[in-house]
């Protein structure tokens, strides 16, 4: 069986943003294959009674300024968007549809780079539309009920694999929560050698 890292992640999450800027380069050096699988975090946190920071005093603060650490940490463009929390169901179903049109690596890194480097509200159909056209997507691909159901599909496989929030990865059945969970991510791909 090939290496894999299976990625569940949401573009509404800045540490999901801050992984997937580090995880080319771990399957590279591991020779593996990264199973991109988008979720929408808030029915993954619904289904497990997780909360996001805003209701915690203090940690919501706490986030923008650890996210800003790991940027630096990263060397990665950063900048913590000004319309968080925002609703990510439509740019995740647009993931879904690049994925099954073959235009998720184009779709992907736009989706990422819009919202955590240049601080776009892609929950704005506007916006959303406009960079669908960039990477060559048809709006209209989004909105099928395959599209919504493989959304689903993916949050229930989550949470029923024991996730509860993003970014969660996977290297078999060990699984790993959190951007700075990602040197364990890397040592179970090496114990698979």
């Amino acid at each position: 069986m090939a290496k894999q890292i299976e990625f569940f992640y949401d573009y509404l999450s800045p540490f999901s943003y801050l992984a997937d800027t580090q995880l080319p380069a771990i399957g590279r050096r591991a020779s593996a294959e990264i199973i991109y699988r988008p979720i929408l975090l808030g029915a993954v946190m619904k289904a497990t009674g997780n909360s996001g920071p805003l209701p915690i005093q203090g940690k919501a603060g706490y986030n923008v300024t650890d996210f800003q650490r790991w940027a630096k940490r990263y060397g990665v463009p950063a900048q913590f968007s000004p319309h968080f929390p925002f609703n990510t169901i439509r740019v995740l179903r647009a993931a879904v549809a690049a994925q099954r049109h073959g235009r998720f690596a184009e779709f992907h890194s736009a989706a990422f780079r819009a919202i955590w480097e240049h601080g776009q509200d892609l929950s704005k159909e506007e916006a959303l539309r406009h960079l669908l056209n960039d990477v060559g997507i048809d709006p209209a691909l989004i909105d099928g009920d395959e599209i919504k159901q493989q959304l689903r599909v993916n949050a229930d496989e989550a949470v029923g694999r024991g996730a509860f929030g993003a970014p969660t990865f996977f290297v078999g059945d060990e699984m790993f929560w959190g951007n700075d969970r990602l040197d364990f991510v890397e040592e179970a791909l090496r114990r698979l050698a």
